[in-house]
C-alpha cells in the first residue's frame, strides 16, 4: 500500500491543479463563456436591426421635400413663363417665338411639336439657288469661289413627295439627302424653328455679314422659320441665297424666325 501511496497523492494533486486551472481560467460551465455568447447575439441582432430603418424613412423624406420643391419651382416657372408671354403679346403682338402677326390671308404658323404626320401623300415643288452670289462675287469667301455653280442654280425646280403635316424644313432635309446636297443646320428654341445654316458648302456670312439662306413659299417669305411652314397640296418652295438680308431676293421686311 505505502508503495502506491506516493503515486496516489501525486495524482490527487495534479487534478486538483488541473480543476483549479479550469475554474480560474474562466472555463467552468455557466461562467462568462456562455453569458457572453448570448449577449454578443443579442447585440449584433439589435446593430442589425435598428439602422436599417432609419436611412430608409429619412431618404423617403428628403425625396418627398425634393419633390415638393421641384413641383413648386416649375409651378413659379411656369406662371413666370405665361406672365410673361402675356405681357410681350399685348406690348408687341408677336408671339412667344417672336413672331409677328401672319399677313392676312397668309398661313400661320404650326408648331413642330404640335403637327400630325400621315401617310397621305401630296405633291410639291422645290428648288434651290445662289444667283445672288454671282452678283457679289466679289465679297464672296475666295477659298470658295469653285463650289459657286455657274448658273448659281444647286437644284433646279423639281416636283416632290411630302406627307400631310409635313414642314418646309422636312421636305427639304429629305429632297437634300435624295440628291447628295449638303445641308447643315441648328435647331433655334427661341423660334421654335430649325435655322439653315448651310446648303452645297455655301454658309451665312460667305458673301458678307448680312448674307445667308432663305426661303419663300409661292412668291412669300414667311416671316417664320421653316419648321413652322406646314406645306399643302400644289405649293411652291425655294431656297434662295442672299447676300443683303432679303432686300436682293424680294424680301425687304425678312427676319423668317432666322438670325438677324
Amino acid at each position: 500500500m505505502k508503495k502506491y501511496k506516493g503515486k496516489i497523492i501525486v495524482s490527487v494533486l495534479v487534478a486538483a491543479v488541473l480543476i483549479f486551472t479550469f475554474w480560474w481560467g474562466g472555463n467552468a460551465p455557466n461562467l462568462s463563456g456562455a453569458d457572453t455568447n448570448d449577449k454578443k447575439t443579442s447585440a449584433s441582432e439589435n446593430i442589425e436591426n435598428t439602422p436599417k430603418e432609419k436611412p430608409e424613412i429619412i431618404k423617403a423624406d428628403e425625396k418627398a421635400q425634393s419633390r415638393e420643391k421641384s413641383n413648386e419651382k416649375k409651378d413659379e416657372k411656369a406662371d413666370y413663363t405665361e406672365k410673361t408671354s402675356n405681357e410681350t403679346n399685348a406690348e408687341t403682338k408677336n408671339d412667344i417665338y417672336q413672331t409677328e402677326p401672319v399677313s392676312e390671308g397668309k398661313p400661320a404658323p404650326v408648331e413642330p411639336e404640335e403637327a400630325v404626320i400621315s401617310k397621305k401623300a401630296f405633291s410639291c415643288t422645290i428648288s434651290v439657288s445662289c444667283k445672288t452670289i454671282l452678283n457679289n462675287i466679289e465679297y464672296f469667301d475666295k477659298n470658295k469661289i469653285d463650289i459657286v455653280p455657274k448658273d448659281g442654280i444647286i437644284l433646279a425646280e423639281k416636283s416632290a413627295v411630302f406627307y400631310e403635316g409635313e414642314s418646309v424644313f422636312n421636305l427639304l432635309v429629305r429632297e437634300m439627302k435624295k440628291n447628295k446636297i449638303h445641308l447643315e443646320f441648328v435647331n433655334t428654341p427661341i423660334y421654335n424653328s430649325a435655322y439653315i445654316e448651310g446648303i452645297a458648302n455655301i454658309y451665312e456670312f460667305d458673301c458678307g455679314s448680312l448674307s445667308g439662306w432663305m426661303y419663300k413659299v409661292n412668291d412669300w417669305f414667311p416671316n417664320y422659320g421653316c419648321s413652322r411652314y406646314q406645306l399643302k397640296d400644289g405649293d411652291k418652295v425655294e431656297w434662295v441665297y442672299s447676300c443683303n438680308l432679303g432686300r436682293d431676293v424680294g424680301a425687304e421686311n425678312y427676319s423668317g424666325g432666322q438670325k438677324k
